[in-house]
């Protein structure tokens, strides 16, 4: 186990591998060990980090720091500590939502973005996350999604860890969120990947896609729900991985077809 201080107070994480750095960041259910099987794919060319957020995992509660902004803070300051140039950044959810955030406030950090199961308006995060509350305890994560989708070990593991506070607070912080413009506002290559069964996020609205740059693809992936790196691991490790080293021009476009000829 891995930690930095940061505001005085300790947040755990995972590294694996060398090479170019990538950040990988969780959402509301689970912690960084969902992520295990990516990071091991990634680790022959690259560095990746997993961290827990605060409230997640082995890193501390912080019951002031439970707001979109304080994790976008908390994930900024652990590229500093890291002393991270320039990285890429992966999040699912909560996570997904922090590095959009992030990109849009420091692009020239930032590599490249991949985002799963990320709701970009308040309204696309859907019941029951979005009505949880703190007296729905005890077997939380089934309430949330359901049995078969919380029967996977990676996500129950540290579900006692959690405090619950972290993740109403942060859903009722992202319910008054619009990211849309942060999104639209981003330059370098951004992945949005969706399970086609997700119960509790929406998918983006076919008026915004229409809108959007060269630079931002979006993926439907059939056979998944709320967990893509879980529920499809090795198409979505495939996908990371041709993302990871998408340069542009006719390259861009071949991966283009080949992934919308897999998502159909």
């Amino acid at each position: 186990m891995s930690a930095v201080i940061i505001e005085g107070k300790l947040v755990h994480y995972e590294a694996i591998g060398r090479g170019q750095p990538v950040i990988f960041v969780h959402g509301w259910l689970g912690s960084w060990r969902y992520w295990m099987t990516a990071m091991d794919d990634l680790s022959e060319r690259y560095r990746a980090y997993a961290l827990d957020l605060w409230g997640f995992g082995d890193t501390d509660r912080r019951q002031d720091a439970y707001s979109l902004s304080a994790y976008v803070d908390q994930v900024e300051q652990f590229v500093e500590e890291m002393g991270l140039f320039r990285t890429a950044l992966v999040g699912h959810g909560l996570g997904g939502v922090v590095a959009i955030r992030l990109a849009a406030r420091i692009p020239e950090r930032v590599d490249r973005l991949v985002a799963i199961s990320t709701p970009l308006t308040g309204s696309a995060i859907a019941p029951p996350l979005a009505t949880f509350s703190n007296h729905q305890s005890g077997d939380w994560i089934s309430r949330i999604l359901g049995r078969r989708q919380a029967a996977y070990p990676e996500v129950q593991m540290e579900a006692t860890k959690t405090d619950l506070g972290a993740v109403i607070r942060s859903v009722q912080s992202v319910r008054a969120e619009d990211l849309l413009s942060d999104l639209e506002s981003l330059t370098m290559p951004v992945l949005l990947v969706y399970g086609k069964n997700d119960p509790l996020i929406r998918p983006p609205e076919d008026h915004w896609t229409s809108r959007w740059e060269e630079n931002i693809y979006l993926v439907s992936l059939e056979d998944s729900s709320h967990f893509p790196m879980l529920e499809e691991a090795t198409r979505f490790t495939r996908l990371l991985r041709q993302f990871m080293a998408l340069g542009s021009g006719v390259e861009a476009l071949e991966i283009r077809e080949e992934w919308r000829r897999r998502t159909r």
